[in-house]
């Protein structure tokens, strides 16, 4: 599912206009990419969290050159789902759909 199917799908069951839709999804999105931004974590009960890890400075290796190079620690978003959504998906996902169909 891609955004815009997201947005039709929404609108459908809402009954809300399409770029009213639109507009709330894209200001959503950048609330939770804004408070990760400034250090802050999104919890959306039953859904799940929105959190900042941190990844530890580590030695890499720069191929066409192959030397080490040093990845120095930094903050990566991630996204944690909830129990109930987790086991939602549990319990009615038997298999997963082709990625050929659109």
């Amino acid at each position: 599912m891609r955004k815009a199917d997201l947005v039709t799908a929404i609108a459908d069951k809402t009954g809300v206009a399409k770029v009213d839709v639109l507009v709330a999804l894209e200001t959503f999105f950048k609330e939770v990419k804004g408070s990760l931004a400034d250090g802050e974590n999104v919890y959306i009960r039953g859904f799940g969290s929105f959190v900042i890890k941190k990844r530890a400075k580590k030695i890499g290796r720069h191929i066409k050159r192959n030397e080490a190079i040093e990845i120095p620690e930094h903050f990566i978003p991630s996204f944690k789902p909830a129990k109930v959504f987790v086991d939602q998906v549990k319990s009615n996902v038997t298999e997963l759909p082709d990625e050929d169909e659109d």
